[in-house]
């Protein structure tokens, strides 16, 4: 069979043109990332994988752009009819975002004639949020290479007292021994601490000068202390007392409190008044959703608190148990941190330069661990509850007042004793000290305890922060006691008596032999 000449040079362009039969095969050929093949004088196009990849991708990407284009419509519709909730109220708003971006109309003048306004300006908002997200980026690649502490888990080294519950109970003495205690103070500690903290950087030398014991104690599942199946601050007060007893403490004892470890001292006023000759407060703590406060006082508080901790109170109120995630994402995570990011407080300029010194961070670290060493979390949940929870009595039931007459018995009782008034509440001394600058305890809370207890005596200390006061100030921990016990006046004196057997022909009586140094006081 012949071929006509434009059939012939038609197949000879088509077979030089496109390489056929140069592949790997007579009859096929490769282009691009499909293959051709020839069947009966015919070229068909065979589709690679790359192709067929091509197609996926292009195919899905048709696919969402529909799909918003549907989610578009959907939300226009139930946003854009007029009878729109939602439409309503942004249409409510369009006249106010107008008035105030129409402020910033000046800006325009400022960009290219040739560009409009509206594409400029998202392409600047969207340069910013790439420049903040690589802010954050390398600020969180510095972070991650500063060197992470794990704590550390030290062996048991604390005394205990067996309570009468069967709980044991772990302490920490200084100062003076008990015989010649002139002074006996006991500390609870706030949250997040340990018997170790007690008064931090207090020499042993100014205890012995002024005669003083001090007794600190692990609360209930803090420490090396067994936990309370049933804890609220009347068993606390409870426990400090028969603390004291245990101890050899057979009269009145100050109470300290500092933070929100003054909860603790606040229950001994009320449920044990009648063993305590005082009280010392820190920046004390009370419930920020006490009734009795003012709207001044208040908001005075809880404006000098973080977002963080306001709702780390709002879950120890409403939702405690979702409390044991953000403890066990912070202090409870095995590695050591700041105080201010743990608890989200806010420090003042004196504070943030604490605890960046290297004495503190060593102690506070030590103590930290010693506060944690159980590994459990429902401990600092309970004192996270109490600290905003009823706490059974309010401030003014430790106001001394006069014991109102009952009627029958003790009415005629009265009658009998018509010279004896009767009191109530805490008939002992009680002294704040306050810290202007604090902004973990804000001064407004100091205020609302004089208001309530006008008899305390309030110490406001110009600059101090929450910690700079107490916190390693040896001049300090020297005004404190001389506020609370005067010009000191050293340990007791020990009297013996030497008993001595009188020898035949010897008529000389016992004599008394004094050991010690200060006054002459028999124990």
């Amino acid at each position: 069979m012949g071929t006509s000449g434009g059939d012939a040079s038609s197949y000879a362009s088509f077979v030089g043109g496109s390489g056929f039969g140069s592949g790997p095969g007579p009859g096929m050929a490769y282009r691009g990332g499909g293959a051709w093949r020839g069947y009966g004088g015919h070229a068909i196009e065979v589709e690679g994988f790359g192709d067929q990849v091509k197609e996926f991708v292009k195919a899905a990407m048709e696919m969402s752009v529909e799909f918003a284009r549907g989610c578009r419509d959907i939300v226009w519709q139930s946003i854009g009819r007029e009878d729109s909730y939602v439409g309503r109220r942004i249409r409510r708003l369009r006249g106010p975002c107008r008035r105030f971006f129409g402020k910033f109309k000046f800006f325009n003048e400022f960009l290219p004639e040739d560009k409009d306004p509206l594409h400029v300006w998202s392409v600047i908002c969207f340069v910013f949020v790439l420049a903040f997200a690589a802010l954050s980026l390398s600020t969180e690649s510095e972070t991650s290479t500063t060197l992470i502490k794990k704590v550390l888990t030290h062996p048991p080294s604390a005394d205990r007292i067996l309570l009468p519950d069967g709980r044991y109970l772990a302490y920490r003495e200084q100062g003076v021994p008990a015989d010649r205690a002139r002074f006996s103070i006991i500390a609870p500690h706030a949250f997040l601490s340990s018997r170790l903290s007690g008064i931090p950087g207090l020499k042993a030398s100014l205890l012995e000068e002024f005669g003083i014991r001090l007794l600190t104690y692990d609360l209930p599942g803090f420490g090396e202390s067994d936990p309370h199946p049933n804890r609220n601050l009347e068993s606390s007060a409870l426990d400090m007392s028969f603390f004291a007893q245990s101890m050899g403490v057979d009269d009145k004892f100050w109470v300290l409190g500092y933070s929100s470890g003054s909860l603790h001292a606040w229950a001994a006023l009320r449920y044990i008044p009648h063993r305590l000759a005082g009280a010392a407060m820190f920046a004390p703590m009370v419930n920020p959703y006490d009734s009795m406060m003012t709207k001044e006082e208040r908001c005075g508080t809880w404006e000098k608190w973080t977002r963080g901790r306001k709702f780390m109170y709002f879950l120890a109120r409403r939702f405690p148990r979702l409390l044991v995630y953000f403890y066990r994402q912070s202090f409870l995570s095995g590695k050591h941190g700041q105080i201010d990011k743990w608890l989200s407080l806010s420090l003042g300029r004196r504070d943030r330069a604490l605890i960046e010194d290297p004495i503190y961070e060593e102690f506070w670290q030590r103590d930290v661990e010693e506060s944690i060493r159980q590994g459990n979390a429902k401990p600092f949940v309970e004192e996270a509850v109490l600290q905003v929870s009823n706490w059974g009595f309010t401030l003014s039931d430790l106001k001394m007042q006069k014991k109102l007459r009952g009627r029958g018995i003790s009415w005629i009782k009265s009658l009998l004793s018509r010279g004896q008034e009767e009191y109530t509440g805490f008939l002992g001394p009680i002294h704040m000290w306050q810290g202007m600058d604090d902004k973990v305890v804000p001064p407004s809370m100091t205020d609302f305890v004089h208001r309530v207890l006008p008899g305390v005596a309030v110490h406001k200390l110009p600059y101090e922060g929450h910690f700079t006061y107490l916190y390693f100030c040896d001049e300090c921990h020297r005004q404190i006691f001389t506020t609370l016990f005067g010009t000191p006046r050293g340990p007791l004196d020990i009297i013996v008596e030497v008993d001595q057997t009188p020898i035949e022909g010897d008529t000389e009586e016992p004599e008394e032999t004094t050991i010690g140094l200060g006054d002459a006081t028999t124990n």
